[in-house]
């Protein structure tokens, strides 16, 4: 399979270690120094998109335009979801989006959303999420941390909303770490008088999150429309 890469910062340069190792190509690398908006045509099969939030949207559509599949890692750009899959839709494009492209991190979020369901009859137990990443990025809380939040808004009565920093009625603290040199970290915090309960998963290195990028770009290759990582390991099933 023939890949561009949008965006070769750490996790582009590790995106093509490892989709090299799988055989895959990788035909084009777009930064700043070669921004991907100034493309008419590329050769290419399919986009892996890791960039930045102020840039990923015109990346998604200028992917559309040009009949590119594409792979989103970038986060933080979801206010304007409903306009992008109506543009993939229009241009009878083909998406493939994550908040995290890991299969642990995935996992995780599964194991969340059963512990809050269980969680929903113990109001006496209070629910928190702790997040942990390096200073270099941008977004806070991660986009991570956002899909367990909505994992637990969506199984538990007792919360109606998160907010960054901020304790309040029916309302799941968000705390967002920016340390040097960590690995990313992620905490669900169920805490009474009595005992806490915590579920966690800490990334060991940028891989996991590379390869299940390269993977989705191998399941989405010749699909079309909008998919997520529900839909590739078919977790709905389960």
């Amino acid at each position: 399979m023939k890949i561009a890469l949008i965006g070769y910062g750490k996790m582009g340069k590790t995106i093509e270690r490892l989709a090299l190792e799988r055989g895959h190509v990788i035909t084009e690398k777009f930064s700043t120094n070669n921004p991907f908006l100034n493309q008419k045509e590329v050769e290419a099969d399919v986009a892996i998109e890791f960039t930045e939030p102020s840039l990923v949207v015109n990346h998604i559509k200028h992917c559309n335009t040009l009949g590119l599949p594409v792979v989103v890692g970038t986060t933080a750009w979801y206010e304007h979801f409903t306009t992008v899959v109506e543009d993939v839709k229009s241009k009878n494009g083909s998406m493939f989006y994550a908040t995290n492209f890991s299969l642990g991190v995935n996992l995780f979020f599964l194991a969340n959303e059963h512990l809050a369901k269980l969680m929903n009859a113990y109001p006496e137990y209070t629910c928190s999420i702790e997040e942990i990443h390096h200073t270099e990025k941008k977004d806070a809380p991660s986009g991570t941390a956002i899909t367990t939040a909505e994992g637990i808004l969506e199984n538990h009565s007792n919360y109606n909303q998160w907010k960054l920093s901020e304790n309040s009625d029916k309302t799941i603290k968000i705390e967002a770490l920016r340390l040097p040199n960590v690995p990313g970290t992620h905490h669900v915090i169920y805490e009474s008088a009595v005992d806490k309960i915590t579920l966690s998963h800490e990334a060991k290195s940028r891989d996991g999150f590379a390869l299940g990028s390269i993977v989705a770009a191998e399941w989405l290759f010749s699909k079309k429309g909008v998919y997520n990582m529900k839909d590739l390991l078919n977790f709905d099933k389960s």
